[in-house]
């Protein structure tokens, strides 16, 4: 009678392990925002080349999302962690020590393909396994490292540091997080439980994208970060360049952004059970217009900064919920190649987009990128407004069963 305590003790350990490694992804995103500036000094080249770096980095993202699957069927996903977050610290140390604009942009890519493995990945693993619940609460760990970055490149600067070392302290926790990932890889092997059904062979990745609601998803996941990434990595930019904030207190305005995020996804994994997904997450896109609202026109100081704070609120719990719901709106057959899909196409939309507002910025000024958050939340809500009439139902009150973690688990609806 000892043996049932098992699998969830497992699942835990699994469920813990997954949290640290999407802490691992949000603290480079966190570092980039606040130490641009400093950066860009250093090598030479004009504010807008961010979204240079941003695009080459994802690069490396889009092709580790494009072949996670492959890579999945090939090695396990505990041995993808180790490898992928070995790669993350090595691109991170780069940074640090890079010497010139080019060795720079190469170690982007690495630092690419190491985040789109680990993203990719455990978004498709947590479809399967994890709740709606523990999905969100996972991507609030991104938030814990989106949140901790710019504190912790702001605390080296105000010490009278220079911007590498915040990369350094982040890379060298990295490591420790490559090996802790490495000893224990075994674990995540046989990780299903007993009760749950087994998955469908998977679809060929051609009848997933001849699926109008797969494309429609990823549209949809690209503006969906691009207003989120936007938003994080321009924002201080515009507070201290051209709205005279002082750099203390943007640095804390996008740590509270960040943090806005986090909480957001806490608060939500409390009641993504109980609420219906779709009205909730219709709402949640409102809020973050009138938000971007408040950030552009800028009432006084204060209520920009509670603007930006708003959408970062009311954007958290878009992207794990979105992710929960794909396997039953696309089918089970699809649903590790389209969260794939969506992962890719999420990353290309904060570079693309991210570079895109770089671009206007230096063209009309910026006070450009106020405006250029508020055009993409207001397609945001648009496009997702498409996106629930394309794809399926949304499932009701005891349609769904558990699995592990209280993982739902959505009946397959098929190819239609």
């Amino acid at each position: 009678m000892t043996a049932p305590p098992a699998a969830p003790a497992r699942a835990s350990v699994l469920a813990l392990l997954a949290f640290l490694a999407f802490v691992s992804l949000g603290l480079p995103d966190g570092l980039l925002g606040v130490a641009w500036p400093s950066m860009r000094g250093d090598f030479g080249v004009p504010l807008d080349a961010l979204g240079l770096l941003a695009a080459t980095q994802t690069a490396g993202y889009l092709t580790a999302s494009f072949l996670s699957g492959r890579l999945l069927r090939v090695m396990p996903i505990g041995t993808v962690l180790a490898l992928s977050t070995l790669a993350a610290a090595g691109a991170l140390l780069g940074f640090a020590a890079a010497s010139a604009w080019p060795v720079l942009l190469g170690f982007a890519v690495l630092a690419g393909l190491g985040g789109g493995a680990v993203d990719a990945g455990l978004n498709a693993y947590g479809a399967r396994h994890f709740s709606a619940r523990t999905l969100n609460w996972l991507h609030a760990c991104f938030g814990v490292g989106t949140t901790l970055g710019p504190l912790i490149v702001t605390a080296v600067l105000g010490a009278g540091q220079g911007w590498r070392w915040s990369y350094v302290l982040v890379g060298t926790a990295q490591l420790g997080l490559a090996l802790t990932f490495f000893l224990t890889r075994r674990r995540w092997a046989g990780s299903a439980s007993a009760g749950a059904a087994p998955a469908p062979d998977p679809a060929r990745t051609r009848d997933t994208l001849r699926r109008p609601v797969v494309w429609l998803g990823m549209l949809t996941f690209f503006v969906y970060t691009g207003v989120e990434v936007v938003a994080a990595q321009w924002s201080y930019s515009l507070m201290t360049l051209e709205r005279g904030v002082p750099p203390a207190q943007a640095g804390l305005a996008v740590s509270l952004y960040w943090g806005s995020l986090m909480a957001g996804r806490i608060l939500f994994g409390t009641v993504a059970h109980r609420v219906p997904l779709v009205a909730t997450l219709r709402a949640c896109l409102v809020t973050s217009v009138v938000g971007a609202l408040l950030f552009w026109l800028e009432p006084t100081p204060s209520l920009a900064v509670a603007g930006l704070m708003l959408i970062g609120g009311a954007l958290a719990p878009v992207f794990a919920s979105l992710v929960s719901l794909t396997p039953g709106r696309v089918g089970g057959a699809h649903a590790d190649s389209a969260i794939g899909f969506q992962v890719a196409a999420a990353g290309l939309g904060g570079a693309a987009l991210t570079a895109l507002v770089g671009v206007l910025s230096r063209w009309g000024g910026l006070e450009v990128i106020g405006l250029s958050v508020t055009v993409l939340a207001a397609l945001l809500l648009a496009l997702y407004e498409g996106f629930v009439r394309v794809g399926g139902e949304e499932a009701g009150p005891g349609q769904a069963t558990t699995g592990p973690l209280g993982a739902t688990q959505v009946p397959d609806r098929g190819a239609g």
